[in-house]
């Protein structure tokens, strides 16, 4: 089965990366995160990324960047707290996108490391996930990268790869228009 891996940063993929680089998957790790901001910020999670795949010999594929469209549809929700509202609006932007450049490219399914971090909560994420699959027609392969080992050979990448580590999610949600993109 070739997959789509959507991958939000690099601390959050390196292990599953690798363990699937190692087992032979047939994938692709797929940057799509318009929550991202400032520019700066999503620049270097994203090179970041890549710097991952190089080393696994993962392709790697970055889609565009769109921070206005999320700001649309997170409108609203800037005081929700994390694993809210905005959460699942921001899963769902991220994840369907996924859906349509795995079906433009002849993928089987996706599959995505946005509930690795132990701030996110992973059912809201599968919840999500399954949602955009079933409209999509296409499955989602739940990813566990937390247990069995995942959380510990995480960290030992982040310090053995040199990764930058960064202390929020991804999204500062705008409180007015002094915090625009740089």
């Amino acid at each position: 089965m070739r997959f789509i891996l959507l991958s939000c940063c690099a601390p959050c993929s390196c292990a599953v990366i690798k363990k699937l680089a190692e087992d032979g998957a047939d994938f692709e790790v797929l940057f799509y995160n318009p929550n991202i901001r400032p520019f700066a910020e999503y620049r270097k999670r994203c090179d970041e990324n890549e710097k991952v795949c190089k080393q696994y010999e993962v392709k790697f594929t970055e889609l565009e960047y769109d921070n206005d469209k999320w700001c649309e549809l997170t409108k609203g929700m800037e005081d929700l707290p994390e694993r809210g509202e905005r959460c699942s609006i921001c899963f769902g932007m991220r994840l369907r996108r996924a859906f349509r450049y795995a079906k433009e490219n002849g993928f089987d399914a996706v599959a995505s490391v946005l509930g690795v971090s132990r701030y996110k909560d992973l059912a809201q994420v599968n919840r999500v996930a399954h949602e955009e699959a079933a409209k999509a027609g296409l499955p989602y392969i739940e990813i566990e990268g937390r247990k069995g080992g995942m959380q510990e050979l995480r960290q030992q990448l982040i310090k053995d790869l040199g990764l930058y580590n960064q202390d929020y999610c991804g999204c500062k949600p705008r409180k007015g228009d002094n915090d625009v993109l740089e």
